[in-house]
């Protein structure tokens, strides 16, 4: 004979006498038990909610930060583009000098 109890505690097969704290050995039947519910995914949720919105600071100053460099960045192609063309310039000034300079040389 198996009786899964104590002398303590023995098991009854009457329900209304069982102790609760004690287990089952046969397993309940199907829908006999509140469906289990798992609460874990909405935790979860809800702490990454959490901390998404603690980031949310440190996205919005990184692309601000990236706002600035690309801007810095297009100010300084500029700012070259800039000396490139007065350089260009210049060279073309100095071109036309010694051509006439030249010019001048072979017409004396």
């Amino acid at each position: 004979m198996s009786i899964a109890g104590t002398i303590d505690r023995p098991t009854t097969h009457d329900p209304k006498k069982q102790d609760p704290t004690m287990q089952r050995t046969s397993p309940e039947p199907f829908g006999s038990s509140a469906p289990v519910r798992h609460t874990s995914g909405a935790t979860e949720s809800r702490q990454n909610r959490n901390l998404e919105m603690q980031l949310i600071p440190e996205a919005l100053a990184r692309a601000h930060m990236n706002d600035h460099l690309r801007e810095a960045e297009s100010q300084r192609r500029a700012v070259h583009l800039v000396a490139a063309r007065r350089m260009q310039r210049r060279a073309e000034r100095a071109s036309r000098r010694a051509r006439r300079a030249l010019a001048m040389a072979v017409m004396q």
